[in-house]
């Protein structure tokens, strides 16, 4: 049987727009001959809809939409992943062939996790679902399970049920957040299933952006014995067509009594809890001919830090995209975190949509702000050199009579920084361009961050990468590993990657005068925010005891910056915000 898998970028809310991409992926599946055609999970109205799906509107667009396309499909067999409106709201995928909806499956396990809330929105389906699809004679025609993401990660039903009642295929669509390193671990466990199951599994993933998640696509077809025979790039639309023996999960079953549901389940059980969908006929001479099984196989993008930098690019660029901006500026200080934006932000828009803005200030030392301009040419960026001293020294005289009698300290330090967010922000909001952020999930985790001035913007790039991982990106991007970027070689001056972190708001400052070198605080973080690990089992893997109570301090009080923070990319396990909901007022420490 040959597959198409469609991996494509759906935009939340954009109906019209992800039916003539459904569209589009139908055709080319027809034209490269493929019985059957999947879609992602809520491919229809992109993923997460969120409050979206408490709109009976919303539910009633993407109904119409479902059935003009089921009117348009003939002569191919496509699994659609939409919100069903019944007697409640399902996550569902439906089968379309013959101009109609021919029948739906609803999704069985909904997470309730990390950045899932689909408790919220859906009602769970009741059980798995299988299908006959084959000739119109019905000689040969083989059994499909149909799955929805979450539904085949968890072991055993409803996936179990679906090979128990002879499912051979197991289709799954699905919408799954990226972080680093994700696709591999899915593709290994896809395998583990496919082996306990004795069944292949074509697995179709979204892609693209969508505010704060990132979807990387990776999909792919297993084997009955686990082995990859197809494989879909990472984070990009692809149409992947592969080509399945339906019947070596069959012959491999005779062998492995204990697949035989007669073994598996009472007497009299029957196929347990897969429901059997009405069949379908396939009026195509290509089903059932002898093809070698398998399709293309995309590398994975390595190291890990080639990986994280296409995830992050994607991000930025289908954010920008979706949300209508035409172009971005960003503080250039000369500093790690603004050259890893400046890169990102060229590498996925073009250097002509990209500004840069240099703003030193009397603490700003003559070798960053020529590395920040090093950096803009090579880049090609268009650049505003905008000194703040003028700007504060007008504030200092009008600030003088009330601070008359204090000694200088943050105050005057987190001035300088709100300055430069206020200059960011007028060339926003003159000339329609979107701002972009420069602080990492390090500073953002300790509250190394300034209301209103650094955190000022719309778009936090790097928001959920560790300071340490800052630095291999950039050394990654400077590197010939990076070829394949495209765009300017090795345009990040070395001093910006050697030179001491430093904010620069006052004479001779470094990051490490206020917090733990940044080795040890990612480690820290690490265990505190992503592994809720408590003080003591930090301290007891060897960390210095002063560091951890300072650093899960500064954590603990910084909650409410983290609340005004705009959304990032998520690239980690564990990100701030849909990941971590913790209150404000709150008065435990463990």
């Amino acid at each position: 049987m040959r597959l198409a898998l469609c991996q494509m970028n759906a935009t939340v809310g954009d109906i019209a727009g992800n039916a003539e991409r459904i569209r589009k992926g139908r055709v080319g599946a027809i034209e490269a001959g493929a019985q059957i055609v999947l879609f992602p999970e809520l491919a229809l109205t992109g993923y997460p809809p969120e409050d979206l799906l408490l709109r009976e509107h919303f539910l009633a667009d993407a109904a119409l939409a479902l059935r003009e396309l089921a009117s348009e499909t003939r002569g191919i067999v496509a699994v659609v992943g939409f919100p069903e409106r019944a007697e409640d709201v399902y996550n569902a995928a439906a089968v379309l062939a013959d101009g109609k909806i021919h029948s739906i499956y609803r999704k069985v396990f909904l997470p309730n996790y990390g950045v899932f809330d689909e408790e919220r929105y859906f009602q769970a389906g009741s059980a798995g679902a299988v299908i006959d699809i084959g000739p119109a004679d019905s000689q040969g025609s083989e059994r499909l399970g149909l799955t929805v993401c979450e539904d085949i990660w968890e072991p055993g039903p409803p996936a179990s049920d679906e090979a128990l009642a002879g499912a051979t295929l197991i289709l799954n669509i699905s919408a799954s957040p990226y972080h680093a390193g994700k696709g591999l671990e899915r593709e290994r466990m896809f395998a583990q299933r496919a082996r306990d199951n004795l069944a292949c599994v074509a697995f179709c993933a979204l892609v693209g952006g969508q505010d704060e998640l990132l979807f990387d696509g990776h999909s792919f077809v297993v084997d009955h014995t686990g082995k990859t025979i197809a494989r879909a790039a990472q984070f990009r639309e692809e149409l992947l067509i592969c080509d399945v023996d339906m019947q070596a999960a069959a012959a491999a079953r005779l062998r492995e009594a204990g697949h035989r549901a007669s073994t598996r389940s009472p007497i009299g059980a029957g196929t347990r809890g897969a429901t059997v969908l009405p069949g379908l006929s396939i009026d195509d001479e290509g089903v059932g001919a002898e093809r070698p099984p398998g399709g293309s196989i995309a590398p994975l993008l390595e190291p890990v830090e080639a990986e994280v930098y296409a995830a992050l690019k994607l991000g930025l660029r289908d954010y920008v995209e979706k949300n209508g901006f035409r172009h971005v500026v960003l503080g250039l200080s000369g500093g790690i975190d603004s050259a890893l934006v400046a890169c990102l932000a060229v590498d996925a828009l073009g250097a002509e949509r990209v500004s840069t803005a240099i703003m030193p200030s009397q603490f700003s030392s003559s070798a960053t702000q020529n590395d920040a301009r090093a950096l803009a040419s090579a880049l090609g960026t268009q650049v505003h050199e905008l000194e703040i001293e003028p700007v504060y020294d007008t504030y200092a005289q009008t600030l003088g009579p009330a601070f008359e009698g204090h000694e200088h300290d943050l105050t005057e330090e987190n001035l300088q920084a709100r300055i430069r967010g206020n200059l960011l922000m007028a060339l926003s909001n003159k000339f329609g361009w979107l701002v972009l952020t420069t602080g990492n999930k390090s500073e953002m985790s300790v509250g190394y961050t300034t209301l209103y001035g650094d955190l000022a913007g719309g778009f936090a790039v790097i928001k959920d990468v560790p300071k340490t991982l800052v630095y291999r990106l950039c050394r990654w991007r400077n590197s010939s590993d990076a070829a394949n970027v495209g765009g300017v070689p090795s345009p990040i001056p070395p001093t910006i990657i050697e030179r001491a972190p430093s904010a620069e708001l006052r004479a001779d400052q470094r990051d490490e005068d206020s917090l733990p070198p940044y080795d040890v605080l990612d480690r820290i973080l690490h265990g505190y925010v992503e592994r809720h690990l408590s003080r003591e089992q930090l301290i007891a893997q060897g960390l210095p005891a002063e560091d951890v109570e300072r650093a899960a301090r500064l954590v603990d009080l910084a909650e409410y910056k983290r609340r005004q923070a705009p959304p990032g990319i998520k690239v980690s396990e564990l990100a701030f915000g849909r990941d971590r909901r913790m209150p404000i007022t709150n008065r435990y420490r463990d």
